[in-house]
C-alpha cells in the first residue's frame, strides 16, 4: 500500500525583519523549519474510481499527492480556440464527447481562446483535456478551488461519472469538502489528522427545481450558450427551469404546422447555461414539457443536432426516436432563422417524439397558459 513518510525541512532566514518578528510574537528562531508526514493510504486492493486528498490550507495535501501520485500536470493554451489546444493524436468526436461529459457543452465556447472564456468554463475544458490526455491515476491539484461552489459542485459530479463510466482513475485534492456528496469518492484521505476512509457510492444531493412560464425577453439570456446561432421564432412559448431563484435551462416550444394533423408542439430551443451543464437539467424541463402538453392533448417533438441531447432522448424511456440523424438539406431550413445553414450544408438532426405519462391536466393548464 502506498506510505506516506515525508520530512520537508527549510532554513530560517537570519535576517532583520525575522528577529523583529521573532520579538514582536515571542517565536523561538530555530535554524531550520520542520513538518512531517506519517501514516498510510491503504488503496491497494480496494475497487476504487475516484479518490479525494482534503483538508485545509497548508496540511500537506499536495506534497502528499506529488510523492504518492506524481506531480500534476499544467497545460499551455496557445491555440486560436481551445479545440486545438487538444494532443493532436485525438480526434474531434474524441474532443466532442469529453467536453460534453464533463459538462463543457456551449460549443460557440469551444471556438473561443482559453483566455477568453469564464473560469467556470477554464475549469471544465482544462479537466477534459486532463481526462481525455492523461494516463490513470489523473491527478488534479486544487481542484475546484479556483471557481464557484455550484459550478464546483456540478463539475465534480460530471467528473465522477466519467470517470466512472470509463473505468479510470482520478484523485482531486482540494480544499473545500462541500464537493465530497457530488464527487462520491471511493476514499478520501486527510494529511491534518493522517487518516483514510474508504467509502461506498451514494446519491448525489438532490436539488430543488421549478418550471415557468416566462416571456420571450429570457430567451436573451440564453441565446448565447445554444449551438445554434439561431434567433427563436416570435411565437414560441418560453419556458424556464429555476433553481433556487437562478435561471438554469430554457425551452422554446412552438405549434409545427402538419399537413394532416393539427397536435404536435416541437421543442425549438433546449439550452442550460455553462454553470449548470452535466446534471441532466434540460432533459427534466423537456420531460415536464412532454407530460404538460400530452395531458392537454398534443404531441411533443424535439428535433436535436446536439450528439450529446441525441444520445439523453435516445437512452431515455420517455422518449421515440422516430427519425434518425440524417443531414437535414439547406433548402429546407429556414435561411432566416438559421442564417448558416447554406454555408454549412445542413446540420445532422434527429425526432424524438414524447411517449411518457401525462402529467395532471389541471397542473398542465397552470403551466402551459400561465402569462408570460
Amino acid at each position: 500500500m502506498p506510505s506516506v513518510d515525508l520530512v520537508v525541512e527549510t532554513d530560517i532566514s537570519n535576517s532583520t525583519r525575522v528577529k523583529q518578528l521573532s520579538a514582536m510574537f515571542d517565536v523561538p528562531l530555530v535554524e531550520k523549519a520542520r513538518l512531517q508526514w506519517r501514516g498510510d493510504i491503504p488503496i491497494e486492493g480496494l475497487d476504487w474510481n475516484i479518490g479525494l486528498i482534503v483538508g485545509p490550507s497548508g496540511s500537506g495535501k499536495s506534497t502528499i499527492a506529488r510523492r504518492v501520485f506524481g506531480e500534476h500536470v499544467t497545460f499551455e493554451w496557445n491555440g486560436a480556440s481551445v479545440i486545438d489546444d487538444f494532443d493532436k493524436r485525438f480526434s474531434m468526436q474524441d474532443i466532442s464527447s469529453v467536453c460534453q461529459a464533463v459538462g463543457f457543452n456551449t460549443i460557440p465556447a469551444w471556438l473561443r481562446p482559453y483566455r477568453v472564456l469564464s473560469t467556470g468554463e477554464r475549469f471544465r475544458v482544462d479537466l477534459a483535456r486532463r481526462l481525455l490526455e492523461l494516463p490513470d491515476p489523473i491527478m488534479c491539484d486544487e481542484f475546484t478551488s479556483v471557481v464557484d461552489r455550484q459550478v464546483a459542485q456540478i463539475g465534480a459530479h460530471a467528473v465522477q461519472k466519467f470517470i466512472r463510466k470509463n473505468r479510470r482513475k482520478f484523485i482531486g485534492v482540494s480544499c473545500h469538502y462541500d464537493i465530497v456528496e457530488w464527487l462520491q469518492p471511493d476514499w478520501i484521505f486527510e494529511p491534518a489528522t493522517m487518516t483514510f476512509q474508504a467509502r461506498s457510492l451514494r446519491q448525489r444531493p438532490a436539488i430543488d427545481a421549478c418550471i415557468s412560464r416566462v416571456p420571450y425577453q429570457a430567451w436573451h439570456t440564453f441565446a448565447p450558450f445554444h449551438y445554434l446561432t439561431a434567433e427563436l421564432h416570435k411565437a414560441a412559448r418560453c419556458f424556464v427551469l429555476f433553481v433556487g431563484d437562478k435561471p438554469a435551462a430554457f425551452s422554446g416550444m412552438l405549434h409545427r404546422p402538419h399537413p394532416r394533423v393539427r397536435d404536435i408542439m416541437g421543442c425549438s430551443r433546449l439550452v442550460t447555461l455553462p454553470d449548470w451543464q452535466g446534471i441532466g437539467l434540460a432533459m427534466i424541463l423537456i420531460d415536464t414539457l412532454g407530460a404538460a402538453y400530452k395531458a392537454i392533448g398534443k404531441r411533443v417533438h424535439t428535433y436535436p443536432a446536439h450528439p450529446a441531447l441525441i444520445r439523453s432522448f435516445d437512452k431515455s424511456n420517455k422518449w421515440k426516436m422516430t427519425i434518425r440523424p440524417t443531414k437535414m438539406s439547406a433548402r429546407n431550413l429556414n435561411r432566416k432563422s438559421i442564417p448558416s445553414a447554406g454555408a454549412l450544408g445542413g446540420r445532422p438532426c434527429a425526432v424524438f417524439e414524447y411517449i411518457g405519462d401525462a402529467m395532471d391536466e389541471r397542473q398542465a393548464r397552470d403551466l402551459i397558459e400561465s402569462g408570460s
